[in-house]
């Protein structure tokens, strides 16, 4: 009876060591998987799916990145939503944000419907782009860190084959697993939506320069941008949606290219002076000039911002996967178009703080 009575002591002793090692080492993984060399943070990570989602979603994990600043987090919050809301699969945010943003951001997601997304939230340091963004003194506000998120995602995404990013001005209407299933041809680190694709091109906005165009981007008369024997006429690509094949990114050192023509921009002043668009888009058409794959154009149903007009029919708004309201007419705005499609998905702040800000802005444009 006695051997017995330690033989079972015993088995208890070593299934308690064998139990505390496993959680040792989970925690010991963690730890080392956060480490980040570029300022990135991790501050929250939700690391489990409750049950009762689990039994009801599949084991297709989507790893989606996207950027959430304090002024316009509730297109953030209205993006991940419908993300979530039209999927079976296990999908991860990993949200990029300021640090003076996070206890905003922890608490509508905590506080709210959303309570059980999964999401990372991560801390951007701006002082990786010093030396890389010119900066006008008398418009030091207008430069927006977080747009340069999407350039370092190996660092935001340390151990994902591939990923998602989208920008926060956009509603998913479909299920975010066939985007990610976009197929990536060898060689390609991302695939993006063309801005010559059917749909983008009858409602292409022309301004300053071919807004479609690599010579609306990049400024031709300089020699550096001559020397790379890139024709004008090429067709541009929209960055604010796009898949990521992260093990051809790491491979190509897409970042360090990237950081590059950031560099060159600063000391040469590389960009078109009527640029069309975002000061991130000129890096990338460089870098992925005749070398990205494309994804399915009903996945980026773009320029809804580009005026307060209506540019498609309400038939062709519901049939879109992805829209996307690039340009200056936010839908949290007072005056965008198709407001009431982002309005489905907006999940109101219990801090009152981005209402706020939304009522102020509509003053201003009252005004």
């Amino acid at each position: 009876v006695n051997i017995s009575i330690l033989v079972v002591a015993v088995v208890i002793f070593l299934l308690v060591l064998h139990h505390n090692f496993l959680g040792l080492s989970d925690f010991l993984k963690r730890e080392l998987s956060d480490a980040n060399p570029l300022g990135l943070q991790p501050i929250d990570f939700i690391p489990a799916v409750p049950q009762r989602l689990a039994d009801e979603r599949n084991d297709k994990e989507i790893s989606v990145v996207i950027a959430a600043s304090d002024e316009r987090l509730g297109g953030a919050i209205a993006a991940m939503n419908s993300i979530y809301s039209n999927t079976r699969s296990n999908v991860v945010f990993h949200i990029v944000t300021l640090n003076d943003t996070v206890d905003h951001l922890r608490l509508w997601l905590s506080k709210t419907a959303l309570k059980n997304l999964r999401y990372r939230i991560l801390d951007f340091d701006p002082h990786v782009l010093e030396g890389k963004v010119q900066v006008d003194p008398q418009k030091a506000d207008s430069l927006k860190p977080l747009t340069f998120a999407r350039f370092y995602l190996p660092s935001l995404v340390p151990h994902a084959e591939k990923i998602i990013y989208v920008d926060d001005d956009v509603i998913v209407q479909d299920d975010i697993l066939e985007l990610y299933n976009t197929p990536l041809k060898p060689g390609h680190a991302a695939a993006f939506s063309d801005d010559c694709d059917s749909t983008t091109n009858k409602v292409a906005v022309r301004g300053a320069g071919n807004q479609y165009n690599y010579i609306g981007f990049l400024d031709y008369k300089k020699e550096t941008i001559r020397k790379l024997g890139m024709k004008a006429n090429t067709c541009s690509f929209n960055p604010g949606v796009f898949v990521a094949n992260l093990t051809e990114w790491k491979l190509q050192n897409i970042t360090k290219q990237l950081e590059k023509w950031m560099a060159l921009n600063v000391a040469e002043e590389l960009y078109s002076r009527t640029l069309a668009g975002s000061i991130t888009t000129p890096p990338l058409l460089i870098v992925f000039y005749k070398q990205h794959s494309s994804i399915d154009p009903m996945w980026n149903v773009r320029h809804l911002g580009s005026s307060a007009g209506k540019r498609y029919s309400p038939q062709f708004v519901k049939a879109a996967k992805l829209l996307h309201w690039n340009g200056h007419f936010k839908p949290w705005g007072r005056t965008a178009s198709y407001a009431e499609v982002w309005e489905k998905w907006y999940v109101p702040d219990p801090t009152g703080k981005f209402n706020l800000i939304r009522r102020h802005s509509e003053a201003y444009e009252a005004k």
